[in-house]
């Protein structure tokens, strides 16, 4: 199954704005932000306030009980030629798994991106590539895996358009806090990654990319393939690098999941539509624009948390939840936008409060959702979701509106 990419010009819009909230020391005004013509903040010459001393961005640290560990696999799928490489090379992808870790005291801190991706990013957005407020994750590399007993549930995440694997940080580690093995994808060709031999990929505007949901999907079940190995305790990474004490044999493959973002929602259908191996799927806003138009039904249990991808308003929205067989919730945090449910919702208050936004400028760029809330909601929702689904711990949350979330309305 293939699917139609999505981009847009407000995801676009957005994505530059970040990358300004990102360039460490350029107190830009939002009009220059929204204008057609950016200043590069390294020009004498453009235009803004004195640059405020800088200051790192945070993020908010999981709620779960465990401590939070991560390492990159560098992945090449042998039965994909990549086209656009040429003769001799196939699919290649750059994965990060994050896991409850044991003990976190004597391993580095993750950043939210690899020096180079960021250092792209900042470059194609149009601003000098310093990187003095990217924020840190809760991740500590290499930490060794936390065994229990019984292995670990296994979730895989996949991205959106023109976007990066650490956009949904807060999520994938509040869910590694809990006892999920979660391993972000970074999709070749529609994304900024960085290789372990300092290669830096960008997304690379070439119709002929392998970069639609499609390919997306199939680069998750080829992840699946991944976690297989792992659980069989075989090391998929190209290079065999080391891996986290504790991580081979310690992946559950009969309790595999996967969630996306936008493009990366889309996606996630397409794959639970075609790999029974993926237990449950959750889509954050994914726009389910799917070519061919489904042929088939789905009878395993799927979430959709809609914001602007609504079944109200996106035809092919209500087409796949016409398709959904078994369990289905599909819920709507009101005042959300695209963006909303990942980790824009507190990044850029954070970015408003350094550039002196007024409120309604914050409000253009996140949506009205309050920021607060759009991260417990962010944190609260996929855990009630897989928990239910891989774990059989069936909690309240999904039942119906909670007072602890006002914002959240659940759509028949």
């Amino acid at each position: 199954m293939t699917a139609t990419p999505f981009t847009g010009r407000k995801a676009m819009t957005r994505r530059r704005m970040l990358g300004t909230a990102l360039a460490a020391g350029a107190a830009v005004p939002l009009a220059a932000v929204a204008s057609p013509a950016w200043a590069d903040p390294g020009d004498p010459a453009a235009p803004g306030a004195p640059a405020p001393a800088p200051t790192r961005l945070t993020l908010p640290e999981p709620t779960g009980p465990h401590p939070v560990g991560t390492v990159q696999l560098h992945l090449v799928d042998r039965s994909r030629p990549d086209a656009i490489a040429g003769p001799g090379h196939f699919r290649e992808l750059m994965a990060t798994v994050w896991y409850p870790a044991r003990d976190v005291e004597r391993y580095p801190v993750a950043p939210w991106m690899p020096a180079g991706a960021l250092k792209a990013f900042l470059a194609d957005v149009g601003f000098s590539a310093v990187a003095d407020l990217a924020p840190l994750t809760s991740g500590h590399v290499g930490a060794p895996v936390r065994r229990s007993g019984r292995r670990l549930p296994v979730l895989v995440y996949s991205h959106g358009a023109h976007s990066h694997q650490g956009d949904h940080t807060i999520m994938v580690q509040e869910l590694a806090s809990h006892g999920y093995a979660v391993v972000t994808i970074a999709h070749q060709y529609d994304t900024y990654t960085e290789f372990p031999d300092g290669r830096v990929a960008v997304p690379l505007h070439d119709p002929k990319a392998p970069a639609a949901p499609g390919d997306y999907a199939a680069d998750l079940r080829f992840v699946l393939d991944c976690v297989e190995q792992l659980a069989a305790g075989c090391n998929p990474d190209v290079e065999q690098r080391e891996l986290p004490a504790g991580l081979l044999g310690s992946l559950d493959p009969q309790r595999m999941g996967a969630f996306g973002w936008s493009k990366g929602g889309t996606a996630t259908a397409c794959a639970t539509l075609a790999d029974d191996r993926i237990r449950a799927g959750l889509s954050l806003d994914g726009p389910m624009v799917m070519q061919p138009a489904l042929a088939g039904d789905l009878d395993r249990p799927f979430m959709m948390m809609s914001a602007v991808f609504t079944r109200a308003t996106d035809p092919e929205a209500a087409a796949f939840w016409s398709h959904l067989r078994g369990w289905r919730l599909n819920i709507q945090a009101q005042g959300a936008v695209h963006v909303s449910y990942g980790d824009n919702e507190a990044l850029f208050p954070q970015v408003a409060k350094l550039f002196g936004w007024t409120g309604q400028q914050l409000q253009g760029t996140i949506g009205t959702l309050d920021p607060d809330q759009g991260v417990k909601i962010q944190q609260a929702y996929p855990l009630a979701f897989f928990d239910e689904h891989l774990r059989h711990r069936r909690g309240h949350l999904l039942d119906g509106p909670s007072p602890a979330f006002p914002a959240v309305t659940f759509l028949p």
